[in-house]
Order: C-alpha cells, then structure tokens, then sequence
C-alpha cells in the first residue's frame, strides 16, 4: 500500500512539474524581425611625394590604378542593399594643384559614375567629403554594379617648385559604410 502510495505521488508530481515549466512557444516574432546591419569598410589609400608629382611633369597623370571592388557581386546582397555612404579624405602638403577622379566602372569597364576632386595646393587642410548613396543621395544601382575603381591622379601645376613642409605629399583615402536590410 504504501509503495503505491508513493508510485501515484512521484507520477502526480511529475504530472504537475511537466505542466508547471512549459508554455507555449510563439514563433511568429520572426515574421516582425527585422535585420539592419551596418558594414564598414575602408575602400583605398593613395599617397604618392611631391619628387614623383614634378618627376611626372606639369598637366600630367603621376597616379593611375584600378582596383577591385566586388562587394556587391552576390545578387542577395545587392538586392538587399539599403543606402551606403562613401567619404573621401584629402590632405595635400604638397605646392601644387592637383586634381583626382574616383570613376566606378562596371564588369566591362564602362564608367558608371565619377567623383572630381579639385585640391589646392598647400595649406588647403584636410578636406572631407561624404557621398550618399539611396534615399537622398545618387542612385543605388552605381554600388549595386560597380565591379572595379580607377584612381587616377593630375598635377595642375608645374613641375618645379618644392613645398615648404618637411615631407610634402598628397593623402588620399576613402571609406564606405553600408546598411542592409537581410530580413
């Protein structure tokens, strides 16, 4: 008698535990999730001295590269693609006028769009530029299928003078920020 007492207690107990500590699970938060990551990334660097800038020689290209920039080559990602804003800093100690184009270009190196940067020459400071892309700004499409960048650079001055700073150069770097939406 008393050990089916305690078997009908230990099966009640364990009844009323299991009933206790669950509840309904609600899964369809999910459906009102929604994912906004920012990604951060710094696009290129160029620094080039003022004894290549005159060794190029006056209205002539000293700089000229083209770099990779597949960041939108999955469909998913370009899809999903809020805004994104891309922020150029220039610091030219350098004694002459310079000029650099950004062009994005797509798969088959037609330009899609081109950023024109007129730098004086020093003491012009640091300038900063942010170019918005999406709602506001130019369209996202020129991300979206954007494959490669050209830099290219232009000494507006002559060839000859010399800056007065210790190490005269041009500086220039970009960095971009992203925001997706992935649900």
């Amino acid at each position: 008698m008393k050990r089916s007492f305690y078997l009908l207690l230990c099966i009640s107990a364990l009844l009323l535990l299991s009933q206790s500590c669950t509840e309904p699970q609600d899964f369809s938060q999910f459906d009102d999730l929604s994912i906004t990551p920012t990604l951060a990334t710094g696009l290129f660097y160029m620094e080039s001295d003022e004894v290549t800038i005159n060794d190029a020689g006056s209205l002539s290209t000293f700089y000229s590269q083209t770099v990779n920039f597949d960041a939108f080559n999955e469909q998913y990602v370009a899809e999903h693609l809020i805004e994104g804003t891309i922020t150029y800093e220039i610091l030219n100690t350098t004694s002459k006028q310079l000029r650099i184009t950004i062009e994005f270009l797509d798969e088959a190196e037609n330009t899609l769009d081109a950023e024109l940067f007129n730098i004086d020459p020093d003491p012009s400071g640091i300038n900063i530029w942010e170019v918005a892309y999406g709602p506001g700004g130019k369209s996202l499409d020129i991300l979206a299928n954007t494959s490669s960048l050209r830099i290219t650079a232009t000494n507006l001055g002559d060839a000859t003078s010399v800056s007065t700073q210790s190490e005269p150069k041009i500086k220039f770097k970009s960095a971009a920020e992203f925001l997706f939406r992935l649900k």
